[in-house]
């Protein structure tokens, strides 16, 4: 198994109920260890950005502005296979279809506002570190 890093960010929905350290407990349990983390207020003009892939879907908008209601916590995940250690810890996008013991089936509040997102692939995880986060702010 490989080593990995994989990006996360725990949504305005889980900042907001204050469930930062409950889901960081379940990344390190999992064997995960967050190698750089910080508390963001994203931007329209950055949520837009990060979330272009779904530019042309019909929540675009509401998601944008979901992402920029509150508080955010992005963060580094490293381990051991981490993307798909991390999805699996996450659940299913939608809660309803989730396992249970997931972190969405455990916390979401609905399909948009499921507490966290995760990279889905090694391309997409190093595109979305380095949207937010400075080599020198990765300390492993």
């Amino acid at each position: 198994m490989a080593i990995e890093k994989t990006f996360s960010i725990l949504k305005p929905d889980a900042v907001r109920r204050n469930l930062t350290g409950a889901i960081n407990d379940r990344f390190e349990k999992a064997g995960l260890r967050i190698v750089a983390q910080k508390r963001i207020q994203m931007t329209e003009v950055q949520a837009q950005k990060f979330y272009e892939v779904h530019k042309e879907r019909p929540f675009y908008g509401d998601l944008v502005k979901f992402m920029t209601s509150g508080p955010v916590v992005v963060q580094v995940l490293m381990g051991e296979d981490a993307i798909a250690k991390n999805r699996k810890v996450m659940g299913a996008t939608n809660p309803a279809n989730a396992d249970e013991g997931t972190i969405r089936k455990d916390f979401a509040e609905s399909i948009e506002a499921n507490s966290v997102h995760g990279s889905d692939s090694a391309e997409n995880a190093a595109i979305e570190i380095a949207y937010f986060f400075a080599g020198k702010e990765i300390v492993e």
